[in-house]
């Protein structure tokens, strides 16, 4: 399908909180390096050619952009990118941003801050970002355990206006109805798309019926994660993608877009071709039998 002149206005809008979005945004983890892989020791990426795509990305109508603080590499820092591409911001453009674990600055992962130390991640958010407040922030969960105490800090950081909205990531039903009881939820980001996990299935329904927004990562990249999509499809999904004049990756897309239209997705990419064609997918169209065999192909774990 062609890209040319398809914005994401196409995908439609959901609310977040107060928010409006457009459905297709833009997941900033790949920013901050080179190739369409992330790791932590990968070359950093091209300043110049992330600040083009950034504003590309906004004139291509993407007003929701999915980052956090622990996105960086050597010499690139995706939130300082932003900033440095977007400010001053659009008065449209959400930004979501995620807290909870976090990476020293030589990149070694630390899986689960503190309550006590969730408002400093907070306030490197807003220092990176250039902004007074956070849009939504996302607590990203580690484990099935229960997840009161750090949720109730973040809620008292809302309460004191340095947070709008509250989400969720890579949780489960019970630890999202444990938050809802502490302050209201606007989305759920986990892992889901074709053959990914299908029994996040009645998940993305239970979201729906709650008004809250859920946003898959990894869509695209599916059991590749961070090191990006494989380049291998099933036969399903390769010929409804030729039957559209489409491309694998935007069939999956669009996929989890059908799911319901509370679901988001936050595609990312340091490449302009792949950045416009991940927005064209917003506008694909997918009929019942289209549905039906996506469906069984993702019910089949493929």
């Amino acid at each position: 399908m062609t890209s040319q002149t398809i914005t994401a206005a196409a995908s439609g809008t959901w609310t977040l909180g107060d928010l409006p979005v457009h459905r297709i945004g833009f997941g900033a983890m790949r920013l901050t390096q080179n190739g369409e892989a992330f790791a932590a020791d990968a070359a950093p990426s091209d300043c110049g050619r992330v600040i083009s795509l950034l504003r590309r990305a906004v004139e291509l109508g993407v007003n929701h952009i999915d980052t956090a603080a622990f996105y960086f590499s050597r010499l690139r820092s995706a939130n300082e990118l932003i900033n440095r591409a977007l400010s001053p911001y659009p008065d449209d453009l959400v930004i979501t941003t995620k807290v909870g674990p976090g990476r020293d600055p030589s990149g070694q992962w630390q899986p689960h801050a503190t309550p006590g130390q969730l408002r400093g991640q907070v306030e490197e958010n807003l220092r990176q970002l250039g902004r007074d407040h956070l849009d939504v922030v996302n607590l990203r969960i580690i484990g099935t355990g229960s997840i009161a105490e750090r949720f109730d800090a973040l809620a008292r950081l809302r309460d004191a206006g340095l947070i709008r909205h509250l989400g969720l990531s890579n949780i489960t039903p019970e630890q999202l109805a444990e938050a809802q009881s502490i302050a209201p939820v606007v989305c759920v980001q986990n892992q889901y798309g074709i053959g990914v996990r299908p029994e996040q299935d009645q998940f993305v329904s239970a979201c729906r019926e709650q008004g809250v927004a859920f946003v898959p990562f990894y869509a695209i990249a599916g059991a590749g994660r961070e090191a990006g999509a494989t380049g291998t499809d099933t036969a399903e999904v390769l010929a409804v993608a030729q039957a559209h004049g489409a491309s694998a990756a935007q069939v999956r897309l669009a996929w989890t877009l059908h799911r319901g239209p509370h679901v988001l997705a936050i595609p990312g990419t340091g490449n302009p071709d792949h950045l416009a064609a991940n927005v064209a997918a917003g506008a694909l169209r997918l009929s019942d039998d289209d549905m039906a065999v996506l469906n069984s192909v993702h019910l089949n774990g493929a």
